[in-house]
């Protein structure tokens, strides 16, 4: 019992002690201001509109409407699947030992210090319990207007129920995986046999639905089956026959979640807490040695955390691959290129000559290969170009936020930076060119596969037209994005998180994450002002002259274009005057 006790301790007090640090962080401006944000948003976004209501009501007027049978048995097999995947996954890819990860002072205090390996198991579990939790309350704010109706306590324990038993269930399969390594069974051995059982399961199943449904009318023909005969099927396909049976124990763990009272709750946990007795009876009983394997991951873990603090995405620094470069790189040349050269590598080994045209020439022949599909308007085919132009409007709005090669990485060197015999503006250039290299890139792919799928009618000359106009536009539009969140770094460097920790948690990080992209959201719309009114004049102008579209976009694309390129030349050469003017004594980079 006193050992229990002391390793609650240990997990009560790290927890408690990460609580003051965070506490005592608000002395500072920027984590306060951000604090104040984040608390706001979290307040009217989460509480009052996820946890207000569903506390309030069970369902009716004045509470959140109770979810329809039919969508929650959907729901709840869609669930059971996909943790059915999970499962699947956990034994057929992971090829390692059995390892639990801890931390470099639990390795050194708790792995040398008379304790059992059951209490070992128990300390980890344990202290897992507190992150399952926190996902699992987050998961449910995030997902309380899909589920609507019943308590939001519910939804909390059906998601930590869930979590758990996925947890204790993949803990015992890699126990079991070491098993079979011990006994000469290899990882790939593994994977077949596995890989059997499941094309014997699919196997089975098809054979007897198709022996027993009847298959939707029209299906195969233009994707244009019945979806009433459609649902019915699925309906039938997992209501009857061998998958009821199958999935039985995967919607017992997801039941709960959909539970709308405390009776039912109470009932539906029950197999689910026996579910979760067997995993741990596996789980302790298993008679696997993991204490060497844990040193190891453990000593991985804190190399990997290392290197990303360092910004080496994540590899450790004594055993990265020799990466390919992205160019070569001259000995002499203009000095933009050489800061291109060594973003792009840090931004990772894929981001080569070789990559982009591989990249354009496997999009164009998808997109050529799907356009007949897509544009004809049947079946699922049809949402690919709108999903394209949907991740090309988040990587517009986000992208700038999420390409952090530029200043907002290298600050925390910038005392090395300034000993470069470079104009200001040069060096500001540099460190931009490579987040606009890529997101420009990625976004002309998009464009590419957009323009061909998008659904409708419309010439060819006329998407031709529109392609290429937003191809023309978006360097420059990128160029004047990035320079804004640049800027805001060296104007307010104490507000703003710098260098390879920039993406810390908590809730004052959200905050001031809402109000820099806030910030830069307004900044952008008065700097494309003037753009906005030359595309209007040219498009009207041609409209008048009765040029073709063809002709029209692309020249006010072009326009556009070099009034961005002129912002973009003074956002640098004022960016170079703020980089010259920061002073490296005066600020506190974190």
């Amino acid at each position: 019992m006193n050992t229990i006790g002391a390793l609650f301790y240990l997990v009560s007090r790290s927890w408690w002690n990460r609580t003051r640090l965070r506490i005592r962080r608000l002395r500072q401006p920027k984590y306060l201001i951000g604090a104040i944000f984040g608390g706001a948003y979290f307040y009217f976004y989460f509480y009052r509109f996820l946890l207000g209501a569903g506390l309030r009501g069970r369902g009716g007027a004045g509470g959140n409407p109770v979810l329809p049978a039919e969508a929650a048995f959907w729901l709840e097999t869609a669930a059971a699947v996909a943790l059915g995947a999970f499962v699947v996954m956990g034994w057929l890819f992971p090829s390692e030992r059995a390892a639990l990860v801890f931390t470099e002072p639990e390795v050194a205090f708790l792995f040398p210090a008379p304790l059992s390996r059951k209490k070992l198991l128990h300390f980890k579990l344990a202290k897992s319990q507190v992150a399952m939790l926190f996902g699992s309350i987050m998961l449910t704010l995030v997902t309380g207007r899909i589920t609507q109706g019943g308590a939001v306590v519910y939804r909390v324990l059906g998601w930590w129920l869930a979590f758990s038993t996925l947890n204790l269930h993949l803990l015992g399969a890699s126990f079991a995986r070491t098993q079979l390594l011990d006994r000469g069974i290899t990882p790939w051995r593994r994977r077949f046999l596995v890989l059997g059982v499941l094309g014997l399961l699919v196997g089975g199943i098809g054979l007897w639905a198709w022996r027993t449904i009847p298959a939707p009318p029209n299906l195969g023909e233009s994707n244009q089956a019945d979806f009433p005969a459609l649902q019915y099927y699925a309906r039938q396909l997992t209501q009857s026959g061998p998958v009821p049976y199958l999935l039985a124990p995967l919607r017992a763990v997801v039941h709960p979640y959909f539970s709308r009272t405390v009776g039912s709750f109470l009932w539906a946990a029950l197999p689910v807490l026996a579910i979760m007795a067997l995993h741990y009876l596996w789980v302790v009983r298993s008679n696997v040695a993991f204490e060497e394997a844990s040193v190891e991951a453990s000593r991985k873990m804190a190399e990997r955390v290392a290197a990303m603090r360092s910004g080496q995405r994540g590899r450790p620094a004594g055993k990265r691959k020799k990466s390919r470069d992205p160019f070569q790189l001259a000995p002499t040349g203009w000095p933009a290129a050489a800061f291109l050269w060594k973003n792009l590598l840090a931004a990772g080994q894929g981001f080569t000559f070789r990559f982009w045209i591989a990249l354009a020439i496997g999009v164009g022949s998808l997109g050529i290969g799907l356009a007949p599909l897509a544009r004809s308007g049947h079946g699922l085919w049809m949402i690919i170009g709108p999903l394209s132009l949907g991740m090309l409007g988040f990587s517009v709005l986000a992208g700038p936020q999420l390409m952090r090669h530029d200043f907002r990485q290298d600050l925390p060197m910038a005392d090395m930076l300034r000993t470069y015999p470079l104009p200001a503006w040069q060096l500001a250039l540099g460190e931009l060119l490579a987040p606009v290299v890529i997101l420009t890139g990625l976004q002309w792919c998009l464009i590419l596969l957009g323009g061909l799928t998008l659904p409708g009618g419309g010439s060819a000359g006329d998407r031709l037209a529109w392609t290429l106009a937003a191809g023309l536009i978006l360097p420059g539009f990128n160029l004047v994005s990035l320079i804004i969140p640049n800027a805001a770094v060296l104007f307010f460097p104490g507000w703003f998180q710098t260098g390879p920790q920039a993406m810390a948690g908590g809730i004052e990080a959200t905050g001031q994450r809402m109000v820099f992209m806030l910030g830069q959201l307004l900044v952008l719309i008065v700097s494309l002002v003037p753009a906005a009114l030359l595309v209007a004049a040219v498009w009207f102008l041609g409209h008048w002259l009765g040029w073709s579209l063809l002709l029209i976009l692309p020249l006010a694309a072009v326009v556009a274009l070099i009034l961005l390129l002129a912002e973009g030349a003074l956002g640098l050469w004022w960016l170079g005057r703020l980089f010259q003017r920061y002073d490296l004594s005066g600020e506190t980079i974190t």
